[in-house]
């Protein structure tokens, strides 16, 4: 039985697995907000009842927005700045009493959709968020693929191939760069461009929404968005070359990238076909926490 935790700023998601991906268990919790003594405590109740009514003991691997460094052992990059510094794998094995396995949510997005999801039995994944933030992680040969720094997949903090003139120097970001492919693809950062043109304040989904009804503004702003995504993803594919690269996040819902990019994307591929797919997540919103299960199978 293996048991996987999707650690979120707001909620904490519970999945249990059985040996062959079925799903026995699942819940939620809110996170306790900045508390990582709370969190700690929290984290292995649930662990705890989790296997109260499984019957038995499990695996445990966790999901978490941020990674552990390589040089302190601590975590670093979370956007529940209460993990930050902390030692959060040491500080679960000493309450759980047991080794557990922590990585990157994004990782472990793209680990679920490479075991049993939209990329099962490609040899090279590439899965992305698109969402509140863009990230990334990589999978080959069933293998999750972290890299030296533990960085591997942060595609998000790139700068934006090939931008144009009005494209530059870029928006800010948070990462203290300008100009990052996370400044132009994220959620946030299509809202912001449509108003920038427009001076319309409206979400990304309600855009897609009004591009596919026609409204000629909304319209322009995905157009804009599926090219700086076509240029960013292809840039990927001239390095890593994968066989699939699954989207993932809020903005993965909207059917029309799938169509678009791989139609804008030819003229920056250092090829002449192109046999990468791009696809949408078999299993969604789930994918994060069941990858976080999966973390016990490599």
């Amino acid at each position: 039985m293996r048991i996987g935790i999707d650690l979120g700023g707001t909620k904490t998601e519970l999945i249990a697995l059985d040996r062959q991906g079925n799903e026995r268990l699942r819940f939620r919790r809110p996170t306790p907000t900045a508390d990582y003594t709370a969190t700690i405590t929290q984290l292995a109740e649930m662990v705890r009842y989790a296997e109260q009514q499984l019957q038995q003991s499990a695996s445990v691997g966790i999901a978490t927005p941020g990674a552990i460094s390589t040089h302190s052992g601590l975590m670093k990059n979370c956007n529940s700045t209460c993990l930050n510094g902390k030692p959060l794998q040491d500080d679960l094995e000493y309450a759980l009493q047991r080794p557990i396995r922590i990585s990157n949510d994004a990782n472990c997005f793209a680990l679920s959709e490479a075991t049993d999801g939209a990329a099962s039995g490609c040899a090279v994944v590439f899965a992305v968020i698109l969402g509140t933030g863009v990230g990334g992680g990589i999978v080959i040969n069933g293998e999750l693929v972290e890299g030296a720094n533990r960085i591997a997949g942060e595609w998000g903090h790139n700068p934006l191939p090939l931008p144009t003139d009005s494209e530059l120097p870029g928006p800010d970001c948070y990462c203290g760069r300008c100009g990052c492919i996370e400044t132009w693809l994220s959620g946030p950062a299509m809202s912001l461009d449509h108003y920038r043109q427009s001076g319309q304040h409206l979400s990304a989904q309600q855009l897609s929404l009004q591009a596919v009804q026609g409204h000629k503004a909304c319209l322009q702003t995905v157009n804009r968005y599926c090219e700086r995504l076509a240029k960013s993803l292809a840039s990927v594919v001239n390095i890593l070359d994968p066989n699939i690269i699954v989207v993932g996040g809020g903005l993965s819902n909207i059917s029309i990238i799938y169509q678009k990019v791989v139609q804008l994307w030819q003229p920056y591929l250092f090829t002449d076909s192109v046999e990468t797919r791009l696809l949408p997540p078999m299993h969604g919103d789930s994918s994060g926490v069941r990858g976080a299960a999966w973390l016990w199978s490599e």
